[in-house]
């Protein structure tokens, strides 16, 4: 019930959202497409829309929960959110039509934020070292609609399993995971996010020995075979999740995304706070700490919006 009445809440803040006219415009209504409440993006989302909703005059803005990238980009191409949180594999997927979307979507990218990494969590007592032995066990591979599961399966792909037959599917949110793992109705779950991720802390905190599997065997063929925008991460459990050791897992750049129809002084307005605000934004979550303008004009595939652009073009 509590999803049902998001999404009807969102739906009725896009449906105002007529105006986005220079510096801020008359009446902007903008809904930010984020994902789910113990993930990052929602947070980031929240903090943003604050700035957000004090910094352009005439602005209401409020973050959304969502399934996260791919449904985001939905609701940007549908006109149903105005700004969505996406990895840059699922964004790049969008803009060329391919996987999960099946035409070219109509979406442009105000910035390159920071960088998400795959958490592959595996439930006390199961017997798994790394990605391949999770063949035959109980997975969560995230929510459908959700950059998390685009990421899952070509894992598991890499790592020789079938997605859809070699384990026992299941699809939830990271809240949702965090749960069936304390209930033990899981034995893993994937996901996909920044450092740390609420949820996970959550889990590493109640039961410590859980672990996270290194992703070092799958890393070549994941970048060989889907593309650069998978890199190699380092992850030190000990200063992120208070777990011991540290590892190697896939990573994947955020970006910021908005519909290519928005006007161009909206976009350039929403760019600029963004880096003008780090300091209020890493209030909010220490992974706005990233933000970088040089790094930030990075989308490629993706197109800049052309306020985007201006704004970097501004900078030198």
């Amino acid at each position: 019930m509590k999803r049902i009445l998001t999404i009807v809440a969102a739906v009725l803040v896009a449906a105002g959202c007529g105006g986005q006219g220079a510096g801020g415009g008359a009446g902007n209504r903008i809904s930010i497409a984020t994902g789910g409440t113990t993930g990052v993006y929602y947070v980031y989302g929240g903090g943003l829309a604050k700035l957000l909703s004090s910094g352009i005059p005439n602005t209401n803005a409020t973050a959304s929960v969502t399934s996260a990238s791919v449904e985001n980009i939905k609701l940007l191409a549908s006109g149903k959110a105005q700004i969505g949180f996406s990895q840059a594999d699922t964004a790049a997927d969008a803009v060329n039509g391919k996987d999960t979307f099946t035409t070219k979507q109509p979406i442009k990218a105000l910035a390159r934020i920071y960088d998400n990494y795959a958490h592959v969590v595996v439930a006390p007592g199961v017997d798994a070292t790394k990605i391949a032995d999770l063949k035959g066990k109980r997975v969560s591979l995230g929510p459908a609609n959700s950059g998390t599961q685009v990421v899952a399966r070509r894992m598991l792909k890499a790592a020789g399993i079938d997605p859809d037959t070699g384990v026992t599917k299941q699809q939830l949110s990271i809240n949702e995971a965090v749960q069936a793992v304390k209930d033990g109705t899981i034995d893993a779950f994937f996901w996909v996010g920044g450092l740390p991720t609420a949820g996970i802390t959550d889990l590493a905190t109640s039961r410590p020995d859980m672990k996270m599997l290194d992703a070092g065997d799958v890393l070549g063929t994941m970048h060989t075979t889907y593309g650069e925008q998978y890199v190699a991460l380092d992850v030190d459990m000990a200063a992120t999740y208070k777990l011991s050791g540290s590892l190697k897992t896939v990573g994947i750049a955020n970006v910021l995304l908005v519909p290519d129809s928005m006007s161009e002084q909206l976009a350039h307005d929403i760019t600029k706070l963004l880096f003008d605000k780090k300091a209020d934004l890493s209030a909010v979550h220490p992974e706005a700490q990233k933000l970088d303008p040089a790094l930030g004009r990075q989308v490629a595939p993706v197109e800049l919006h052309p306020g985007a652009a201006r704004y970097y073009q501004e900078l030198g």
